[in-house]
This record gives C-alpha cells, structure tokens and sequence, in this order.
C-alpha cells in the first residue's frame, strides 16, 4: 500500500521555508483542510442542485434555467442568496431554542463525514482506521435532529414529518449497516483508505461491485431512503404534511435543511464510489495503459497524472450516481409509510444479513477471491 503524502508536513515546511514560526504554521494548518472540506462540499451543492434542474427538466422536455448565467449555472448561488435574505421566522409558541439547534444538529453530522471520503490516493482529511464506522455513527445522530425539529416547531405536520423520518432512518440504518459490514470483511478494514487500495490493481474487474452485488444494491436503496429522496420521500411529502419538519422553517434555518439534504446526497454518492466502485481507480489500470502504447513517464508527472485522474474518478463515479437518483425522482412513485418500512425491516434486513452470512462463508472458503 502506498504511504501516501504527508500534507501536513510538506504545507508547515512550506510555510517555515517562507520564515513563518513553526508555531504559526501549524496554526494556519488546522482550520485549512475543514475549511476546504465545507468549500469543496458547499461547490459540490451548488453543482448537484442546477443538475437536478437541467435533468429534471430534460426528463419533463423542458428547458429548464436558462438566463442566469450561462445555462442557468448562477441559479443555484441566487437560490442561496435569496435564503440568505430572507427573515428568519420563529413561531410564537415553538421552542425557540430546540427550533434553532434542530438544523445545526442536521447539518454538522453529514460536513464531518466528509473527514472520511478519500477523494485520491493522498486527498483525504484524516484517514481513520474506523472511518466507515465513524461514518455510520455520526449517521445516526441526524434524525435527532429532525425529530428535534418537528417537535419544536409545535405543529403536527411538523412532529409528523420528524416522526416518519426518525422511524425513516432507524429502519434503514440497520441494512445500510450490514452491507458496509460485508465490505469490511472482504477488506479486513474499516477504513476508507484500506477498502479502496484492496479494489486497486485489476481496473474494474477488482471493484466491489462485482463481489457485493446485493450489498451494493441494498447500500444505495438505504442511502436514498437516509437521504430521504424519491421514492422515500415521507418525512417532506408535500401533498400529505406540507413540507414536514419543515414546515414553519424559513431563512438561514430552512437552507441548512436545503444544504444537508444535497450534502448527504452527495456524501453518499462518494461513498458508493468509494466502497463499490474502486474510487480514485482507473478502470483500465494506468500502468497497463503506459505499457501497452510504449509511453515512458518522469515519476513526478506521473504522480500528478495519477491523482488528477484519481480525483475525476472518483467525482465522476459520484455524479453518475447523483444522475440515477435525479432520474428516479421522476421515473418512480413515492411509496407510501408502510411500504417504506416493510421494505427495510421485511426484505433489506433478513437479505442484508444473509448476504453477510454468505461473505463470511465464501471469505472461508474462497479466500483469493474474497480477501482472505
């Protein structure tokens, strides 16, 4: 496995080498990567809602924006601007306190497990030896959040909605869980960094996807449902409770809901390339390619050749991912409560256990194939 790059290092020398104090330079560095973290999470928002309209639109033959900027691509920023400016209304008989902490404790959760997600071989944050462990458990503490929220906000549509997406998460938490277990097996690690480099080496033949096959159709159904996108939509239905949790939202309060809901759209998407889909790796392997048209490459261009393409993979793999769901949202009905929760307690459950069943005994027994 390659060690990677000491970023740290190589910024604080940097620093140093321009006179700057030790001290001082590592001060600089530890609010560098989250601030990059909510910048590059926040560009990736923008980009997901104006493609959620262009394909919504195409899917319903229509133009969709057009006139604010180029194809529409300043839509998204003057959504954000017009939240940004517009009151922020707390009900009169809401608890003004849990109605504020609600979209905080939203919104927190989905940016830090950003920590997690290698977006190249050495671009990731902090590489946890428990990362998806980590990720599962900072999951959790979301639908607190949104149950916090439709209490405090003392209407029943509200407590409705906080209730549907608790109930929600709780019943695909578990499933989603199982099939990240699957995957752990196979790589003997929990982390992120770990499962991508036992994908590596094979191009495409050595992705998940092809092992996991049912762990990877039941991790997205569960992430779309954690996600609360079509067809799992409940907890925001408009034409049942109006917006849900929602409701008697409005400003700043209502676009960290906006946000987080993108956000973890997006952070899902990642993942799914990371776990499933080799991340950062080529589907022809570089190696292969240099060899086979005779190119000889320096090391150092190499290296930068390999991250700018393992980066691209790994964001192009995502946002395939986010076009699915897009796509869905217009191609299949929203289920109603029961069937949400019979889907993840009666069908995702027992099969997400016997697939984990069935990765164990094949680790066993077939341990080339499964990483043994």
């Amino acid at each position: 496995m390659n060690p990677g790059i000491d970023l740290q290092g190589t910024f604080v020398k940097s620093l140093v080498s321009f006179g700057v104090p030790p001290g001082m330079a590592k001060a600089v560095w530890m609010p560098l990567p989250m601030i990059l973290m909510v910048i590059g999470a926040t560009v990736g928002v923008l980009t997901c809602v104006w493609l959620e309209r262009k394909i919504s639109a195409a899917a319903q033959q229509r133009i969709g924006p057009e006139y604010m900027g180029s194809l529409g691509l300043l839509a998204p920023v003057a959504d954000g601007i017009k939240l940004v400016f517009k009151e922020d209304i707390v009900p009169a008989k809401s608890d003004a306190f849990l109605f504020t902490l609600g979209p905080i404790i939203v919104t927190l959760p989905v940016f830090l497990s950003y920590l997690i997600v290698p977006f190249g071989q050495n671009l990731v944050i902090t590489d946890v030896g428990m990362g998806v462990f980590l990720w599962i458990a900072l999951s959790s503490i979301q639908p607190i959040g949104l149950l916090m929220a439709g209490y405090a906000s003392n209407n029943k549509y509200s407590l409705l909605g906080g209730l549907r997406a608790a109930a929600q998460s709780i019943s695909y938490e578990i499933p989603l869980a199982l099939a990240v277990l699957a995957i752990a097996m196979m790589s003997n690690s929990l982390s992120t960094i770990d499962i991508v480099n036992q994908q590596s080496g094979h191009g495409i033949l050595g992705w998940n996807i092809w092992r996991q096959p049912v762990g990877f159709i039941i991790f997205w159904i569960a992430a779309l449902a954690e996600c609360e996108r079509m067809p799992f939509d409940l907890p925001e239905a408009e034409e049942e409770i109006v917006a849900g949790y929602q409701t008697e939202y409005s400003g700043m309060k209502f676009a960290l809901f906006y946000l987080s809901a993108y956000v973890n759209l997006v952070l899902s998407a990642l993942l799914v390339s990371v776990l499933y889909l080799g991340g950062w790796d080529f589907p022809i392997p570089l190696d292969f390619i240099t060899n086979k048209i005779g190119v000889s490459i320096n090391s150092s261009i190499l290296e930068v050749v390999t991250a700018s393409l393992g980066i691209t993979m790994t964001i192009f793999k995502a946002y395939l991912l986010i076009f699915l769901a897009i796509l869905l949202r217009w191609t299949v009905p929203r289920v109603r409560i029961d069937q949400l929760l019979n889907l993840g307690w009666k069908f995702l459950l027992p099969v997400g256990l016997v697939n984990l069943l069935l990765t164990a005994a094949f680790k066993l027994s077939l341990p080339f194939a499964f990483g043994g």
